[in-house]
């Protein structure tokens, strides 16, 4: 950090708060004081912080309708002169809080999204060198207008490109197609890698949406995505590798399509949804030319949150087709190293 900076903090519970419970296991239970109070060397940072305890669930708990109301909540900090915001919660859905909050928020100063793989009571708790390295980030200008973030272990992650990839590792987060975007070292935010950001959506909470995220297996027949199909506004298909399912799913998907968007997205966890390279039935350029809208780079998951606020915001067929291709489809954003 290089300047004083003023610094909103909202907790949403998770592990990094959570405490053994009489029950058995560990529940959430601290609060965002709590959690700041543990933080060694905080002090000396010279940051003002101002403090939301805003939920107190794991993070399995969240909903969209929570996130909506923290992506307002974060706006209205920083149109209060924060110069940035750090929210703490649980990891199991850390890669789809950051990414919904990255598509509904537009501003400047950074938000940054941490939380910790031990609870507390572990020896090891990463939670407080998580919870410094994430307040440091926010308050570094290294890391304005980069939208949202994820900092843990001491690495910053877009939230287009991170994912949680480990049930219990410290070190679960990685960005597989592009790597972290920067480090925080010996107290140095270093943030070299630049990018431009998609477009900022507005969901309305008050809108019923359901989509669903059908991932294809061997010998799939398409009866089950067609029957989940039948309750939800939106179809999300995590396919065999770039993009290929089974020739028994293809009347399934076909009828589908014809009613509601669906989403081709790869299961394979890295690399885009191809166009044109094969074209046999069920592959991607069959698929695609039966109305299914490639995801690109978006993994299942953030096609999901892309699609479900989208939907949420009333976004009609073509309007949809139109942010996947800007959104999904990386090759069109400008990358560069700083």
């Amino acid at each position: 950090m290089t300047h004083s900076a003023r610094i909103a903090v909202f907790s949403l519970g998770g592990t990094i708060a959570m405490v053994p419970s009489a029950g058995g296991g560990v529940t959430p239970a601290l609060t965002a004081h709590d959690l700041l109070a543990a933080v060694p060397g905080l002090d000396g940072l010279g940051v003002e912080l101002e403090v939301h305890d805003f939920r107190q669930l794991p993070g399995a708990s969240l909903s969209f309708a929570d996130l909506i109301e923290l992506a307002t909540a974060v706006e209205q900090a920083v149109e209060r002169g924060v110069d940035g915001v750090v929210v703490t919660q649980g990891t199991d859905t850390i890669e789809e809080t950051v990414y919904t909050l990255d598509l509904l928020y537009g501003g400047q100063a950074p938000v940054v999204v941490t939380g910790a793989m031990r609870n507390p009571a572990m020896a090891g708790a990463d939670g407080p060198a998580n919870l410094l390295a994430a307040i440091r980030t926010a308050a570094s200008r290294q890391a304005r207008g980069l939208g949202c973030l994820v900092v843990f272990g001491d690495q910053v992650h877009a939230a287009r490109w991170v994912r949680k990839s480990h049930t219990s590792s410290p070190a679960a987060f990685v960005s597989p197609n592009y790597g972290a975007i920067g480090h925080v070292i010996e107290g140095r935010v270093r943030v070299p890698l630049r990018f431009d950001r998609g477009p900022v959506l507005e969901a309305d909470p008050r809108r019923a949406v359901r989509v669903v995220l059908h991932t294809v297996t061997l010998g799939d027949d398409g009866e089950t995505v067609l029957a989940a199909g039948g309750r939800a506004n939106g179809l999300v298909v995590a396919a065999f590798g770039v993009g290929h399912v089974p020739a028994t799913m293809v009347p399934a998907l076909t009828e589908l399509a014809q009613g509601m968007p669906v989403v081709l997205a790869s299961r394979t966890g890295a690399g885009p949804v191809h166009e044109g390279t094969y074209g046999f039935p069920g592959s991607e350029r069959d698929l695609l030319s039966r109305g299914l809208i490639g995801a690109g780079y978006l993994d299942p998951l953030k096609a999901r949150i892309l699609l479900h606020l989208l939907l949420a915001s009333g976004a009609d067929g073509d309007r949809i087709a139109e942010a996947f291709a800007i959104i999904g489809d990386h090759s069109d954003s400008r990358v560069s190293i700083s």
